[in-house]
């Protein structure tokens, strides 16, 4: 094996490790944000169903079963749970009489955007921290990662 294929794999190898790493420690800050910043905790799975609705306002609840990859009773009962805390609402889709669309009420919507609002003042404080030609760097970077795990359908409902 070519000595530049050989460095191009560790440096792969080393950023997906990096990446990863950083991703572990996210998830234990995004843990801590989600139970303290509201008095109503939702769980991860809950917090990632809410994320998509926002994206996709009148997401039909079948195409959610798909996004969560999960089966329709389980998307069923964590819909029940946002429903039953005031964060989401069920509605009929205009288009078919069978189907639910939904939507995230005001107060889910408080709800995301106090939890965005203390996971971004969490990363500026570190990000602020770095030297700015790592910041730089890590701009590029998070960039080129984004455009390489983003379908061309960037919906991811087509």
């Amino acid at each position: 094996m070519p000595q530049r294929d050989f460095d191009t794999q560790r440096l792969a190898r080393d950023a997906t490790h990096s990446v990863s790493d950083v991703v572990e420690l996210l998830d234990l800050l995004w843990e801590h944000t989600r139970d303290t910043v509201t008095t109503t905790s939702v769980s991860t799975a809950q917090l990632r169903l809410m994320y998509l609705v926002d994206r996709n306002d009148g997401l039909r609840m079948r195409v959610l079963g798909k996004l969560l990859r999960a089966a329709p009773p389980s998307v069923s009962r964590l819909c029940d749970r946002l429903q039953a805390t005031g964060f989401l609402e069920r509605q009929p889709c205009p288009e078919s009489g069978r189907e639910v669309t939904l939507r995230l009420t005001i107060g889910g919507k408080r709800h995301l955007e106090q939890i965005r609002a203390e996971r971004e003042a969490t990363l500026t404080w570190a990000i602020e921290a770095m030297p700015q030609e790592d910041r730089r760097a890590l701009a590029t970077g998070l960039a080129g990662l984004q455009s390489a795990l983003t379908p061309v359908d960037r919906s991811g409902l087509g």
